[in-house]
């Protein structure tokens, strides 16, 4: 299944869970099914989906990379927050 090729915009732990929780949809995987290809518990898996802020920063990168997923850091857009929610 090919990935939307547009960015997602996330800015908080809860943003990021979002669409950390999509992408592993759109791949037929399952928390545990993700949690196993990369040794994590599939507890760990539902916290970061939910937004847990004390996940470590490595962790959050080998969830992403085993979707298929990287991270790109820029300048922050002049979006209000309330826009950035309508997104999720």
């Amino acid at each position: 299944m090919a990935y939307n090729s547009l960015e997602n915009l996330a800015r908080t732990p809860k943003q990021i869970g979002e669409v950390i929780r999509r992408r592993r949809r759109q791949l037929g995987l399952s928390q545990k099914q993700l949690g196993d290809k990369i040794h994590l518990r599939q507890a760990t898996i539902s916290k970061i989906e939910s937004g847990e802020p004390a996940t470590r920063l490595q962790t959050w990168l080998d969830v992403l990379g085993a979707l298929g997923l990287e991270a790109t850091i820029r300048p922050r857009t002049k979006s209000e927050a309330n826009e950035i929610e309508k997104l999720f």
